[in-house]
């Protein structure tokens, strides 16, 4: 720690750090030759532009976010029992929520470990490493985690827009053990697989969790359409529900595959069936198809950053038309948006214009969003990333 560097901020830089927010952005910073020359990742002392330390940071010079908080102790130590601690705090709280082994393990700022995301599935841990920060703490947080889970695997990733702003490339490295393939994954009862190898982000999306609970009591004796399925986590609660029958839609031939291959393990595979298709190609091919009792519409991110706001929300509002347009009369919707950049009201704003376009009317009868083990920092807006509508279409 004594040779730490020291990241001294501007007149003012700290009044948001004070408020409880954990980010520092570039601005804000005393962006001297010496900090521009510090490696992406490093372990910083910040300090206050009169010299009063404020904490200790990860630090990349490159990005707009340029220091995220460790820890509002400036003589932290960032090793091993440091992430030990932090884990095993997101470990029993994990526990308590969820139950099985199978769940968020740790959520990024929320839980202290800025700018990584870490899941579990069972004996297979996966981490999202979106900044370099905990990329190069790698060796200390498989160790960590070796003490607190005990894993057989532990694989660390890292993809995505963040680490492009970071101006890190594409990331994979097993930490220990093998990943062959495939990961079972339990979730209300259900088996599904999850592919962290060559799946998006860990594999699996457990922010979901509680919503595929909450389309499945829709489902029992209807036809349900799961669009963007990946690997059928609504789908297959849906059939395990007492579904009439289910199709699954995605561009991806390796997430249907792993779906239908989870609907033989759940015995449902006589009322599963999938189609590989763009999404808004699909909606619109088959426009004059019979109406499912169910739609859901769980899309990627259509505003992956700010710039993309006006052509993301039109699209939300797209969305919104032609599956609305695809759900029989009494039945239900279910839309979501994972883009953080997407407000929660903006969001119903373009839902309720898509429905209004597709001449429908109806009721919101949930506003849901992530699953408790993606909990939201209280001074981050940006972690309530995920929102959702539940409504009934007259």
């Amino acid at each position: 720690m004594t040779d730490r560097a020291i990241l001294r901020l501007k007149p003012g830089g700290d009044r948001r750090l004070l408020t409880g927010h954990p980010w520092i952005y570039s601005n804000e910073i005393e962006m001297t030759q010496a900090a521009k020359a510090l490696e992406a990742g490093c372990v910083v002392t910040l300090q206050r532009a009169d010299g009063k330390p404020l904490g200790t940071a990860f630090f990349n010079p490159k990005p707009l976010i340029s220091a995220r908080l460790l820890s509002r102790n400036p003589s932290a130590v960032i090793d091993t029992a440091f992430l030990r601690d932090r884990l095993k705090r997101a470990l029993a709280l994990r526990d308590r929520l969820i139950g099985v082994p199978h769940y968020r393990l740790a959520h990024a700022e929320a839980d202290g470990l800025p700018g990584a995301v870490i899941d579990r599935y069972g004996d297979t841990i996966v981490i999202h490493a979106a900044g370099a920060g905990m990329e190069r703490l790698a060796e200390p947080l498989a160790e960590a985690l070796d003490d607190v889970v005990r894993p057989r695997a532990i694989l660390m990733r890292g993809d995505g827009p963040a680490r492009e702003m970071e101006g890190l490339p594409a990331y994979s490295r097993l930490l220990k053990g093998e990943i062959g393939g495939p990961v079972p994954v339990i979730e209300h009862q259900a088996r599904f697989l999850a592919d962290p190898r060559e799946g998006q982000k860990t594999g699996w999306f457990f922010d979901q969790r509680d919503n595929r609970a909450l389309v499945a009591r829709f489902a029992a004796g209807r036809r349900v359409l799961d669009l963007y399925s990946y690997m059928g986590g609504f789908s297959l609660q849906s059939a395990l529900a007492g579904a009439q029958s289910v199709l699954a839609v995605d561009r991806s031939d390796l997430a249907l595959r792993i779906a239908a291959e989870a609907a033989a393990q759940n015995d449902v595979a006589d009322r599963f069936s999938t189609e590989r298709a763009e999404v808004f190609d699909f909606l619109e091919a088959t426009a004059t198809a019979p109406a499912y009792d169910v739609v859901v519409a769980d899309p990627p991110a259509f505003v992956k950053s700010k710039k993309d706001f006006n052509q993301g929300a039109r699209a939300y509002r797209k969305l919104a038309r032609l599956a609305a347009a695809r759900v029989a009369p009494g039945g239900i919707l279910f839309i979501a948006s994972c883009s953080h950049n997407m407000p929660a009201d903006e969001f119903g704003r373009q839902v309720a214009r898509g429905l209004n376009d597709a001449h429908r009317q109806g009721r919101i009868l949930f506003q849901t969003f992530a699953a408790p083990d993606h909990p939201v920092h209280p001074a981050l807006p940006e972690s309530a990333y995920l929102k959702a509508l539940t409504l009934q279409l007259d």
